[in-house]
């Protein structure tokens, strides 16, 4: 393929390096996107981190959390199967199925009434938005990484949460050149393991099964190898 120049003028090209695989390399532009929305969230040592949502971006923001150092890693989600299946691959310290529990009174317990110093959104939900602000502590950081519908972008919050408590809310969208560079990087040095994420490995024929196991949400990663 044509590469434009105005790609190779920014560095947005990138060679595989030995040893990671074609399908781990797919995982790079997804792993970037994590580390951007992280570093805007100021991700770093000693923080306890909650991640909502156990799809592959949610297990990459666990493991990504973990290598910057973050002290605990809580990962939820309302599907208990799917969280689950995730807690098995990336072990958070705490899995919690928010269709059973409450996950603001759970997280809550869990960091003795603090509250969490970093919260994420990996999902396209409201109410998971209205929830960080409930359970981010005082000085809390917390990331809107999954965008909500274009016809429907909007919360009920209570913004004297973000007032008083002086929480600090980003967003978090897309990633750099440099980003991707580095996420290849962070998968070939073995920081943040993405090859056992991907959960099927199916062939081009079979790109309608695979499109039925993500909608059922039986799969973390699905990668289709021609």
């Amino acid at each position: 393929m044509v590469v434009p120049a105005k790609v190779l003028a920014v560095d947005g090209l990138n060679r595989i390096p030995d040893g990671v695989g074609f399908a781990e390399a797919s995982l790079a532009e997804p792993l970037a996107c994590v580390l951007n929305g992280q570093e805007l969230a100021r991700v770093g040592e000693g923080d306890d981190v909650v991640v909502v949502g156990s799809g592959p971006i949610g297990c990459l923001h666990v493991r990504l959390a973990r290598s910057r150092g973050a002290a605990r890693v809580f990962l939820a989600d309302l599907n208990a199967e799917r969280l689950a299946m995730a807690a098995a691959l990336v072990a958070p310290d705490a899995a919690i199925c928010s269709g059973e529990t409450d996950l603001v009174d759970e997280v809550l317990k869990l960091t003795g009434g603090r509250g969490a110093d970093v919260v994420i959104t990996a999902a396209a939900s409201g109410a998971a938005q209205q929830q960080a602000l409930q359970m981010a502590a005082r000085q809390g950081r917390i990331s809107f990484f999954g965008g909500l519908p274009k016809d429907d972008p909007v919360i009920a919050c209570d913004s004297n949460l973000v007032h008083y408590r002086e929480l600090t809310i980003v967003g978090a969208n897309g990633s750099s050149p440099a980003h991707n560079a580095r996420a290849l990087r962070l998968i070939a040095d073995g920081a943040v393991p993405v090859a056992d994420l991907i959960t099927h490995r199916l062939g081009l024929d079979e790109v309608m099964d695979a499109v039925d196991v993500v909608a059922r949400g039986a799969a973390i990663k699905v990668t289709i190898e021609p």
